[in-house]
């Protein structure tokens, strides 16, 4: 293939990601969506379900963390609802929210695409209270309202996209040559898609500082727990600049920085 039709191959992928961008509500964000979200949300779905029904998952019910993890959840879910609706974005959601606490040392939570959110005890020495709490699933929701998992599954295949449009440019030179191009492509695009997790980190931790503070829980808490966060972290972790997390005292200064807007929706 001459290099006329790659740079054409070139032109056309570009308008096809053009074409396939979408907004990221409140952030007004541009990002790439080649990926159906509907989709998405019927494979997590499926996923959740698998999780809930194996044996090793020990999902708690009624006991008083797990009514917390509920109202909580219940809580940011509706400010988000009332949120979406309120800025005309309500039909681009069809969510069927559902919060589970499960029995698990790991200090985690995460909300699947459709509003499928697992928190693991693990984390709640961490969160301490219940604002605390609210500001874990801010943000775990807040990826899901940004369609975050649907980006990076876009961005891999953009970046397998232009990896073939690299092949193709390079098909008619010597084989090192042909190497040396795909391994330095290989290391810049994985960078460059560590670099879309941080930016959709940062993006998750100011939706999710408006989304608790439009559900009644003081964004200033949020501080305090990642704060708590990182002193419990610890140990020897990677350059910023290669790691899908910005740096502990990044996050906490850009978190300071957003707090003042995020008071704006803040009612007690």
């Amino acid at each position: 293939m001459n290099w006329n039709k790659t740079k054409l191959f070139g032109s056309l992928l570009l308008l096809v990601f053009f074409a396939a961008c979408s907004t990221v509500p409140l952030t007004g964000r541009k990002q790439l969506s080649l990926v159906d979200d509907k989709t998405m949300q019927q494979q997590a779905t499926l996923a959740y379900r698998e999780l809930l029904s194996d044996p090793k998952t020990k999902v708690i019910k009624g006991t008083a963390n797990a009514q917390l993890v509920q109202n909580v959840g219940r809580k940011i879910a509706r400010a988000v609802e009332t949120y979406l609706q309120q800025q005309g974005y309500a039909d681009q959601y069809q969510f069927s929210w559902e919060f589970n606490l499960i029995d698990d040392k790991q200090v985690n939570a995460w909300c699947m695409p459709g509003g499928k959110v697992a928190v693991y005890t693990g984390i709640l020495p961490v969160t301490e209270n219940e604002a605390g709490l609210a500001t874990v699933m801010g943000h775990e929701i807040a990826h899901a309202i940004a369609r975050h998992s649907s980006e990076r599954a876009s961005n891999v295949m953009a970046a397998q996209g232009i990896g073939v449009g690299v092949g193709l440019a390079t098909s008619k030179k010597s084989q090192l040559t042909q190497v040396l191009v795909s391994q330095l492509y290989g290391v810049g695009s994985q960078v460059a898609l560590l670099k879309y997790s941080r930016n959709q980190e940062g993006e998750a931790d100011r939706m999710g500082l408006t989304f608790m503070a439009m559900a009644g829980y003081n964004p200033n808490e949020a501080t305090a727990f990642w704060q708590r966060m990182s002193s419990r972290a610890g140990g020897q972790k990677p350059p910023e600049f290669l790691s899908t997390h910005p740096s502990d005292q990044r996050r906490i200064a850009d978190i300071q920085r957003l707090i003042p807007e995020a008071m704006r929706y803040y009612k007690k």
